[in-house]
């Protein structure tokens, strides 16, 4: 768990030492850690995760620092998971943190080794390597969650979970839905996603990862604010952390 027990003192005083040790002993990847990943993967160290793979293979741009955790002026330019690492580290030094930069597809599947895992966390923006990645993970024993878009959404109390299925309002899974149609594939058990049916206009102007005008229909650039994808983030966090203590009642 932690060579300094104390950092989670309030873990065990909720959840006891026995659902603790359990946390501990559970294996998490998350893909994309961006706007949701990012505070999702902070979220689970702080809960106790000492085994977490993060994958990525972006490096911070200026236009992240307005909601990812590990984007700050002075870690633009550098490679994210190895920013966010370092931070996961300083809470817990004694965590296991495999950092990855790398971009997931159908063709480097194999090398993420997804039965590894007790967790698989989708954090992807984009599509089709969202959809291969539910595919390959919803293979394995690993309970999967998924995040559908966080951009454009203000309102927090219209952020909700629902099975894949019976997401609404939400483009970037109805896009989802039709891709794995058009191949006529599905996902091989259900996934828990978190999404919002709210979805706001852009109204300001918009910039490139230069800061330079840039097309305005071109999805990445849409709109998003911290508390947005903090909560999506928190919220699949915590999904996973009433799985663990869940099962662990069971287990006891």
């Amino acid at each position: 768990m932690s060579a300094n027990p104390a950092i989670f003192n309030r873990t065990i005083r909720l959840v006891g030492n026995d659902t603790m040790d359990f946390i501990s002993s559970r294996r998490v990847i998350v893909f994309g850690v961006g706007g949701v990943g990012s505070w999702c993967a902070e979220s689970l160290v702080r809960s106790g995760i000492a085994h977490l793979t993060i994958v990525d293979s972006d490096v911070v741009n200026v236009t992240n620092v307005n909601r990812q955790l590990m984007a700050t002026t002075k870690t633009v330019g550098q490679v994210k998971v190895d920013v966010l690492k370092q931070r996961l580290l300083e809470i817990n030094p004694d965590a296991e943190i495999d950092a990855r930069a790398e971009l997931y597809t159908k063709e480097t599947s194999a090398d993420f080794h997804l039965k590894d895992y007790d967790y698989i966390v989708d954090a992807i923006d984009s599509l089709t390597p969202k959809m291969n990645l539910l595919l390959a993970a919803t293979k394995t024993h690993a309970k999967v969650y998924s995040s559908m878009g966080a951009a454009l959404k203000m309102d927090p109390t219209k952020i909700q979970v629902a099975e894949f299925w019976d997401v609404k309002g939400c483009p970037l899974a109805r896009s989802l839905r039709d891709k794995f149609k058009q191949y006529d594939v599905r996902p091989s058990k259900k996934i828990k996603c978190v999404f919002s049916e709210e979805l706001l206009d852009n109204v300001g102007p918009v910039a490139n990862d230069d800061g330079n005008p840039a097309d305005f229909h071109k999805v990445k650039y849409n709109g998003t604010m911290a508390h947005a994808v903090a909560i999506f983030g928190f919220t699949i966090a915590g999904l996973v952390m009433k799985d663990i203590c869940d099962k662990a009642k069971k287990q006891g």
